[in-house]
């Protein structure tokens, strides 16, 4: 479904009068204008729009002189925006909107600028762009915004976003996985690679804890089935998580941690973490891409190996999809129970696969050896799947046995 952003009202600032500060162009202002402005600009169940930074250039030099007092002051972000609002409301004609432009501020200063609204809100799973003054977003259905967004900004956000991760995009590394601060996970693919523009997809995750029996409540799985998955976490058996891209693998993950006892120790390895379960006794790791300064790359067939030097009870690995099968195989036939989730359209699907991704380990892995490490490694397999509706479901849980492989 494509639906359109709402035109927001526009804000005129005019010129200042002689003598004002060179800081502030003093502002006509309507209240009942911003008001319908912040509204458009924010996602609202069926009622969205764009928002258009550059129509209210009064925030932009607001934003200007907030981060400027941030450094020469060094305060923090907002008794910077505190700042900067005292000084625009000495110099503007009438009141003015403080709480609005104060929102606005910082979520350019201290938030992600235009995309806060849509990360902020709950309802949504998924952000990406594919060309600048576009926006697209799921959550009942698929959304695409017209919203001001250049290239440039788009980049600049972008830069932002992977600031506090630690990882980079540029020509030599020219996409990147990684996260951002509420945990959401970013992905950036840029030019060569692309035609032309950068795309950006941030998958965002329920916050929480999340429980088998949320589970059920929602719809997601049958009374039976919860009980199965239940008295499988108790007896520490091993659960292979299959199913296609926002499936809710993660999400049954997660509510399959949630049965964890609490002397039970965690060591889980992911490509960039997407876990957010509580605790204690947990060590979460992520893969290290290579740089362009020369540091090695550090994958998930070198993390697992780690996992095994730190006394796990249960292992759990993130989306295997090459040559790390074989390490999670061989792993889980040393006697430790584990979960892991992989992408496959059936159950014995999901098993066959498992045939075929150890061969790129090497040319002396066969079938011989491996039909047997695969019946010692997992107890179940189970399926998830999105329905058209966008309901996600258990659709099948199959034991692992001689029969089905």
């Amino acid at each position: 479904m494509r639906v359109k952003g709402l035109e927001p009202p526009r804000l005129s600032a005019p010129e200042p009068k002689s003598g004002a500060s060179a800081n502030f162009a003093t502002p006509a202002w309507n209240l009942q204008s911003l008001a319908d402005f912040l509204r458009c600009g924010k996602p609202q169940a069926g009622n969205l729009g764009a928002w258009k930074t550059s129509d209210m250039s009064t925030l932009g030099q607001l934003v200007r002189r907030a981060r400027a007092l941030a450094a020469a002051k060094n305060v923090d972000v907002d008794r910077a925006i505190t700042g900067a609002l005292d000084e625009l409301a000495e110099r503007s004609e009438g009141a003015i909107p403080e709480g609005e432009l104060q929102v606005l501020a910082r979520q350019e200063l201290a938030g992600f600028g235009v995309l806060q609204p849509y990360l902020d809100d709950p309802e949504i799973e998924e952000i990406w762009i594919n060309r600048p003054n576009q926006l697209h977003y799921y959550s009942d259905q698929h959304h695409v915004l017209e919203l001001e967004l250049n290239a440039g900004q788009i980049r600049n956000l972008t830069l932002r976003m992977l600031a506090s991760s630690g990882r980079r995009v540029d020509r030599l590394t020219p996409y990147v996985d990684a996260n951002l601060p509420d945990g959401s996970r970013l992905h950036v693919v840029i030019p060569e690679l692309t035609r032309e523009s950068w795309a950006i997809n941030i998958r965002k995750f329920r916050a929480g804890r999340i429980t088998l029996g949320q589970l059920e409540r929602w719809g997601s799985l049958r009374q039976n089935q919860r009980a199965l998955l239940e008295q499988a976490m108790l007896n520490q058996k091993s659960i292979l998580i299959a199913g296609a891209t926002q499936a809710g693998k993660t999400t049954l993950m997660t509510a399959l941690l949630a049965e964890l006892r609490d002397d039970e120790r965690l060591i889980s390895c992911e490509d960039t973490f997407e876990l957010a379960i509580e605790h204690d006794d947990w060590v979460a790791m992520q893969v290290r891409p290579a740089s362009a300064e020369g540091t090695r790359e550090i994958g998930l067939r070198e993390l697992v190996k780690q996992s095994l030097r730190m006394r796990p009870s249960r292992l759990v690995i993130g989306e295997v999809r090459g040559a790390e099968a074989l390490d999670m195989l061989v792993a889980l036939n040393s006697g430790i129970p584990g979960l892991c989730t992989l992408h496959a359209d059936s159950a014995r699907a999901a098993l066959q696969k498992l045939l075929t991704l150890p061969l790129l380990a090497g040319e002396n892995i066969t079938d011989k050896f491996l039909r047997p490490t695969i019946l010692g490694a997992f107890d179940l397999v189970v399926f998830c799947k999105r329905l058209p509706s966008g309901k996600r479901i258990v659709s099948e849980i199959l034991e692992v046995s001689g029969e089905v492989l």
